[in-house]
């Protein structure tokens, strides 16, 4: 339920402005967000979360359980080129690529409910210790 982009050509600040809109969502909700928002890596983080969901899926997972667990945007090779600079000199432009790694996770109504029950018996025996 993971999926790996290396070497996308957009520099990782960037990127991780869109990342960071999706971290946690659902799979339908990080769609409609990917969908709408006007960014260039819009459409590249689209694919790579349906790649995810695809992956999810020929293990055995539905997409209505999943959700963006983790996403990390970390920063990839870089291209070195030069352009000339006032009086006869070059200067140095750095092209940074990105590498992003999506994770999904299923999201599980019976440990929820047992998390509920758990918090409920913490509550009665701060109640007990005030007695």
């Amino acid at each position: 339920m993971k999926a790996l982009l290396k070497n996308y050509h957009q520099s990782p600040r960037k990127v991780r402005l869109v990342a960071d809109l999706i971290r946690g969502k659902s799979i339908a909700d990080a769609r409609a967000a990917l969908l709408y928002l006007p960014k260039k890596s819009s459409p590249v983080l689209g694919k790579l979360l349906d790649s995810a969901v695809a992956n999810a899926r020929s293990r055995g997972a539905t997409a209505e359980n999943l959700f963006v667990k983790t996403i990390t945007v970390d920063k990839g090779a870089v291209l070195r080129r030069y352009r000339p600079f006032a009086r006869g000199r070059a200067g140095s432009v750095r092209k940074t690529m990105s590498i992003i790694r999506l994770e999904l996770g299923t999201a599980s109504p019976p440990n929820a409910a047992s998390a509920g029950k758990a918090g409920k018996k913490k509550s009665s025996s701060k109640l007990n210790a005030k007695r």
